[in-house]
């Protein structure tokens, strides 16, 4: 099995273990994502400024690995 049809099996496993792994995580008291060191928030009189640096790097280096794992020949 090739192609679309292996991505599509290996994404759905993918997500059903980060699904579980973010279930498991808020029972032991892992840190939220969102809720990192380095995300910055600005709460204002009128508005609410949000920036998940922590998390955007946290998901870009899982992300590359991921990638990496799963195009490697």
């Amino acid at each position: 099995m090739t192609g679309i049809p292996r991505f599509l099996i290996l994404a759905g496993l993918a997500l059903v273990a980060l699904g579980l792994l973010g279930w498991l995580g808020s029972k032991l008291g892992w840190p939220r994502l969102g809720n990192l060191p380095g995300d910055c928030v600005y709460h204002g009189k009128r508005v609410t400024l949000y920036l998940p640096l922590g998390t955007c790097l946290l998901l870009s280096v899982v992300l590359t690995l991921i990638a990496g794992f799963c195009w490697r020949r």
